[in-house]
């Protein structure tokens, strides 16, 4: 039986997959129903137009990733469960780097959460479920 705190997990990628997929719609439509989504942060807005057509491949890589992530760990496959430590090790070192720099000082509220999401990742009972 799939333990409570995977299937939370497995739900956050899930919600990962459709703020990233939303994110992605929002950029090929520009001007369209999604566009005041952009006034929650116009500093992503201002980013993902500087990198131009890569935008859309990051975003539907995200995307792609996170729903994947999401699927496995529900399955409690060793493939979902590697990708979401795959994840969360990306989005911690990510957060990291953008509070050092200064690049972007909210990130320092994603380091702990990302920390503890891995953190528990290992913890043995939950390593078991997800096979040898």
């Amino acid at each position: 039986m799939r333990p409570r705190s995977v299937t939370a997990l497995s739900v956050f990628f899930a919600f990962g997959a459709a703020v990233s997929c939303t994110t992605l719609l929002a950029l090929l439509f520009p001007g369209g129903p999604l566009e005041p989504m952009w006034k929650l942060n116009p500093r992503a807005h201002e980013s993902f137009a500087a990198m131009g057509s890569w935008a859309f491949v990051l975003m539907g890589v995200v995307c792609i990733a996170c729903a994947s992530a999401s699927i496995g760990m529900w399955r409690g496959t060793r493939w979902g469960y590697v990708l979401a430590v795959a994840l969360l090790l990306t989005s911690l070192l990510g957060d990291l780097a953008n509070a050092l720099l200064g690049l972007e000082p909210r990130a320092w509220i994603g380091v702990p959460i990302a920390a503890l999401m891995l953190v528990f990742l290992t913890r043995p009972r939950i390593r078991a479920f997800f096979g040898p």
